[in-house]
C-alpha cells in the first residue's frame, strides 16, 4: 500500500478520496488553484500544493504541474477522481513515465474505451448491442449529412472524447444539422481538445442504466450490478438509484455480463462504468459508452453492496487482488442519490457566492465539498454535495430522502433543492416511471413552487443601509455595497435594483430632511433612522412602527434578519439619476452575461434587425455553450465585446433597441 497519494481534483470527490486515504493510513496530498486556496479539500488534506490560477486549463488540467507537485511531495500514486484529467490517456501515461502509479485503468484501456467511437467498435466486436448510428473516420459535413439521413431523425450528435453532456446535441430535422454539428464540435474542442463527433439514433423515452465494473491486474473481473440514472438535466444526471426499479433478475444478469465482457476485451483494470440505454417497449439494451473512471454516483453502489469503491481502487492500483468473486456480491435494500448543485432550479445556470448556511441532516450520507462559510466559485462544476439514502426497499428510501431534503437548509447561494424536492415527491418517480425525459414529460420545472417575494420592509432596510453611509460621507471604499459613485444629497433620487431569486425588484430612495422616502413597486414608505451600525439598523416608520433589522454582507449578497426570518438579496445594479432628469428609455435593453465566460460566437452585427427569441451571442462557460437570445423584436445597437473576449457575469453582451 502507498504511503502518500496525490489527489488531482477538487470539491466533493477530493474530500471523498482524502477520507478513503485516511481510512487506509495513507497521507493525502491535494493540489489547488487560486480560487480554491481556502477550499474544504485543502483544509482536510495532509499537504496542499498550489498549481496555478483559477481557470482549469491553467491549473487542474496542467498535467506537467500535477506531476511535478506529486514528485515534489514524495507521493507514490495519483488519484484523478472524475472530470478534469480522469479520462485522459496522456495523463495516465505521464504518471507511468514519471514513476507514479495512476489510480485507474492503463492508458491503453482508456484509449480503447474512453474514446466513444473506439468503444462502439469494440462493443460490436464483442457482441454487445449498440444503437444505430455513424462512427466513421470521415468527419466531413457532407458525410455526416448523408449518414444522418440514413439513420433518420431525431438523432444525437455526440463528442467522441466527451462526457457530462458536453458536445451533445439533439437534432430533430436536417435543417438543424449544420448548426448543431458546428456547435457540438466547438464545445467538444473547448472541453476535451478533440472535436471528433459521431451520430446516434435518438431513443425517445429510454432509461439510462449503467453497470459498475471492477477488475484487478491479475485477470479477475466482476460487476457490482446496475444503477439507474435516467433523471437528467442538460444530459447530466441529478438522481441515481440502485437497483433499477424495472430490471428483472435475468436482465440484470445479461447487462452485467455484457459490461464485464467489454471490460475484459479492453484489458481493463480498476473501476469503470459501462452505460446503456434500455428500451422498455421491448426490453432491449443499447451500449452507450464506458466511463473509464470513478463515477459521481458510486455511493449508491457502495450502499447496496457494502463495498468501498475508492478504497478498492487504491488497493487494486497497489497490486492487490479483488477480495471477492462475482457470486459473493449481492444487492441489499435500495439506495438513492441526489446531486445538490449551486444552480438555478429552473434554468440550470450555475450560481456562486458565499454559503452563509449549509445544514444537512446528520442521519444520512452526505459527500460534500463545502461547509458553511465557503465560497462557491463559477470556475468549476456546480456540484456542492451528494445526498445518499439507503433503506430496506425503494418506498422506504424515497420516504427517507423526502424527509432529508425537507430538512436541508442552504443559504447564500441559489441551489436546485426545490427541483430535487419536486422530483422525489412526484407520483411518477414514486411509481418508478423514470425515463430520460422525466423533467420535460412531467413539466417539473414549471411546477416548482414560486417563492414568496421579499417583504417590502426588508427591501426598505437594504436601501437605507446602502445609501445612508454615502449620504453621510462615510462610504467604505472597499465595500461593493457602498460603491454608489458620485451620488450626493442634492434631492437626488437613487434607483437601486435587487435580485430576489429570478425576480428583480426596483427601489427608489430619496432623503427628505431627516427622513427617507422609499418607493417600492409604486408604494411609498417614509422612515427615519433610530440606530445604524455595521450589523444593525432600527427604523421608525411614519405610522409609528419600530422595525429592527440585523444586516450582514457576503460579497454581492446582503443578508437581512427581520421578524425571525433570514432573507438574501443580491445587488443587481446601482444607477444614478437626478429628480426631473430624463431616465433611460424603456425601449432599450442590455442583454447580460448570466455567468462569467468567453464569447464563442457573435451571430449578428450592429444595425441588424432581429426577432424575438433569435440567438444573438454564444457564451462558452463551464465548458458548455449558452445562447443569449433576443427578448423581443428590435435593432442591435452595439456589441461591446469581440469573439474570444472573457466577460464577467452581468456584462452587457448586446445593446438592443425595441422596435
Amino acid at each position: 500500500m502507498f504511503a502518500k497519494l496525490l489527489i488531482a481534483n477538487r470539491g466533493e470527490i477530493a474530500v471523498r478520496i482524502i477520507r478513503a486515504c485516511h481510512a487506509l493510513g495513507i497521507a493525502a496530498v491535494v493540489v489547488y488553484s487560486e480560487a480554491d486556496r481556502r477550499a474544504l479539500h485543502v483544509r482536510l488534506a495532509d499537504e496542499a500544493l498550489p498549481i496555478g490560477p483559477a481557470p482549469a486549463p491553467e491549473s487542474y488540467l496542467r498535467i506537467e504541474a500535477i506531476i511535478e507537485a506529486a514528485l515534489r511531495a514524495g507521493a507514490q500514486a495519483i488519484h484523478p477522481g472524475y472530470g478534469f484529467l480522469a479520462e485522459r490517456a496522456a495523463f495516465a501515461r505521464a504518471c507511468r513515465d514519471a514513476g507514479l502509479v495512476f489510480v485507474g485503468p492503463p492508458p491503453e484501456a482508456i484509449e480503447a474505451l474512453g474514446d466513444k467511437i473506439a468503444a462502439r467498435r469494440l462493443a460490436l466486436a464483442t457482441g454487445v448491442p449498440i444503437a444505430p448510428g455513424y462512427h466513421g473516420a470521415d468527419q466531413s459535413d457532407e458525410t455526416l449529412a448523408r449518414e444522418a439521413a440514413r439513420i433518420g431523425y431525431p438523432l444525437l450528435i455526440k463528442a467522441s472524447a466527451g462526457g457530462g453532456g458536453r458536445g451533445m446535441r439533439v437534432v430533430k430535422s436536417a435543417d438543424e444539422l449544420p448548426a448543431a454539428v458546428e456547435s457540438a464540435r466547438r464545445e467538444a474542442r473547448a472541453a476535451f481538445d478533440d472535436d471528433t463527433i459521431f451520430l446516434e439514433k435518438l431513443l425517445l423515452r429510454p432509461r439510462h442504466i449503467e453497470v459498475q465494473i471492477l477488475a484487478d491486474a491479475h485477470g479477475n473481473y466482476v460487476h457490482l450490478f446496475e444503477r439507474e440514472c435516467s433523471i437528467q438535466r442538460r444530459h447530466q444526471k441529478i438522481v441515481e438509484e440502485s437497483p433499477s426499479p424495472v430490471l428483472t433478475p435475468r436482465q440484470r444478469e445479461m447487462i452485467g455480463e455484457a459490461a464485464v465482457r467489454l471490460a475484459r476485451a479492453a484489458g481493463y483494470v480498476n473501476a469503470g462504468t459501462a452505460e446503456f440505454l434500455y428500451d422498455e417497449t421491448d426490453g432491449s439494451f443499447a451500449f452507450l459508452e464506458v466511463n473509464t473512471r470513478l463515477q459521481v454516483e458510486h455511493p449508491v453502489t457502495e450502499a447496496v453492496t457494502g463495498v468501498d469503491l475508492v478504497q478498492l481502487q487504491i488497493a487494486i492500483a497497489s497490486g492487490a487482488r479483488l477480495p471477492f468473486r462475482q457470486e459473493d456480491l449481492h444487492q441489499r435494500g435500495h439506495a438513492i442519490e441526489v446531486r445538490l448543485c449551486a444552480e438555478d432550479p429552473v434554468t440550470f445556470l450555475p450560481t456562486g457566492g458565499r454559503l452563509t448556511r449549509f445544514d444537512v441532516p446528520p442521519d444520512i450520507r452526505c459527500d460534500a465539498g463545502v461547509e458553511t462559510g465557503d465560497e462557491v466559485t463559477l470556475y468549476y462544476d456546480s456540484l456542492l454535495a451528494k445526498l445518499i439514502v439507503h433503506a430496506d426497499n425503494r418506498a422506504a428510501a424515497i420516504a427517507r430522502l423526502r424527509t432529508a431534503l425537507d430538512a436541508c437548509a442552504v443559504e447564500g447561494v441559489t441551489t436546485n433543492l426545490p427541483l430535487l424536492r419536486a422530483i422525489v415527491a412526484h407520483p411518477a418517480f414514486i411509481a418508478g416511471e423514470t425515463t430520460t425525459d422525466f423533467l420535460t414529460a412531467h413539466a417539473i420545472t414549471q411546477r416548482l413552487p414560486v417563492p414568496a417575494p421579499i417583504p417590502d420592509e426588508v427591501l426598505l432596510a437594504a436601501a437605507i443601509a446602502d445609501v445612508q453611509p454615502l449620504a453621510r460621507g462615510r462610504a467604505a471604499t472597499r465595500d461593493p455595497w457602498g460603491a454608489l459613485g458620485p451620488w450626493r444629497m442634492l434631492r437626488a433620487e437613487m434607483p437601486l435594483r435587487y435580485r430576489d431569486g429570478e425576480s428583480e425588484r426596483c427601489v427608489r430612495i430619496t432623503e427628505d430632511a431627516s427622513e427617507w422616502r422609499v418607493e417600492i413597486d409604486g408604494k411609498v414608505y417614509i422612515a427615519s433612522v433610530l440606530e445604524a451600525c455595521s450589523d444593525r439598523l432600527t427604523l421608525r416608520m411614519r405610522d409609528g412602527r419600530i422595525e429592527r433589522f440585523r444586516i450582514a454582507h457576503n460579497g454581492e449578497t446582503r443578508i437581512i434578519e427581520w421578524g425571525g426570518q433570514r432573507f438574501c438579496l443580491v445587488h443587481a445594479a446601482l444607477e444614478i439619476e437626478r429628480l426631473g432628469a430624463a431616465g433611460h428609455s424603456h425601449s432599450r435593453a442590455g442583454l447580460e452575461a448570466p455567468m462569467p465566460g468567453t464569447i464563442a460566437r457573435i451571430l449578428v452585427q450592429e444595425g441588424d434587425r432581429v426577432s424575438a427569441h433569435q440567438p444573438l451571442v454564444v457564451l462558452e462557460a463551464m465548458k458548455m455553450e449558452h445562447i443569449v437570445a433576443a427578448p423581443h423584436d428590435g435593432i442591435v445597437l452595439r456589441l461591446p465585446y469581440p469573439v474570444g473576449a472573457l466577460v464577467a457575469k452581468g456584462a452587457t453582451l448586446v445593446e438592443l433597441e425595441e422596435g
